[in-house]
């Protein structure tokens, strides 16, 4: 197990602008860490790396759509310029929709797949030379929904399975470089991504989300990324939920689908 200390790395995080974004960057930053917040939203961006240096910390925010690979080139070749290194990527950024899949317009299983997937493939590819240099680490932030089944979420799902086969993969690739990928699979996080939810025609979801347990706060799984990204962790399952989805669907997968498809059944609304 490698041991990565924090202080004055430079930890680049997507999606920083929303709540597990902004959770993350200020976990990291008290760990000692210098902060490149990047998000679409550029006022967000900067009004955290504002909130940042107002604490003492080194923070920058920078305009970034990653589904733009060009945009995502921009962004690290600026961190790089400012601070000469890059250490840890976050592909944070993300999105979901709450529909039955006979009812959802392909457009939006393409635009989740755009955001969660290949935002991160698009990020990584543009920092993965300076990782290699500074033989630093990659956090995926997927879900138990990158494990197993998520009803009405298929599109959402699809994306987080498909993080888990390429980092899982690229981590056997880079690992003669240094460069390790932790990812980190939560249950439902108190982050409002659920607000932001796309229903099946693509405009906003238009009922309440349903959940199975508790919502962690999102300082709470900041703070168990922070010790899992220190303590070399490859896996995380922050939280109580995420465990028992992990070893129930493993041995009892029919019986996890049939509770989950239960509980959760209204979203197919």
């Amino acid at each position: 197990m490698t041991h990565r200390n924090c202080t004055d790395k430079v930890v680049v995080i997507t999606g920083a602008a929303g709540g597990l974004g902004r959770a993350l960057a200020h976990a990291f930053a008290a760990a000692g860490a210098r902060i490149a917040a990047l998000d679409r939203d550029a006022t967000g961006a900067e009004a955290l790396a504002a909130e940042l240096r107002a604490q003492g910390r080194q923070a920058l925010g920078l305009e970034c759509d990653v589904t733009d690979a060009t945009a995502c080139e921009s962004a690290m070749a600026a961190v790089l310029a400012a601070w000469g290194r890059l250490d840890v990527l976050i592909n944070n950024a993300g999105i979901t929709h709450r529909s039955a899949w006979r009812r959802t317009d392909p457009a939006v299983t393409r635009r989740v797949m755009e955001v969660n997937f290949f935002g991160a493939v698009n990020c990584t590819r543009a920092a993965v030379d300076a990782l290699c240099a500074s033989r630093g680490l990659i956090i995926v932030i997927s879900s138990v929904a990158g494990f197993a089944p998520l009803i009405a979420r298929t599109g959402y799902a699809a994306a987080k399975h498909a993080l888990h086969g390429f980092f899982e993969s690229l981590r056997t690739e880079l690992v003669d470089e240094g460069v390790d990928v932790l990812m980190v699979c939560p249950s439902f996080i108190d982050t409002g991504i659920d607000k932001n939810a796309l229903g099946g025609d693509g405009a906003p979801a238009r009922h309440a989300q349903q959940i199975v347990g508790a919502r962690a706060s999102a300082q709470d799984v900041a703070a168990e990324i922070v010790r899992a990204a220190q303590n070399g962790k490859q896996l995380l399952l922050p939280g109580r939920m995420a465990k028992l989805s992990w070893w129930v669907s493993r041995f009892a997968p029919r019986y996890f689908a049939r509770a989950m498809a239960r509980r959760l059944r209204g979203e197919m609304d």
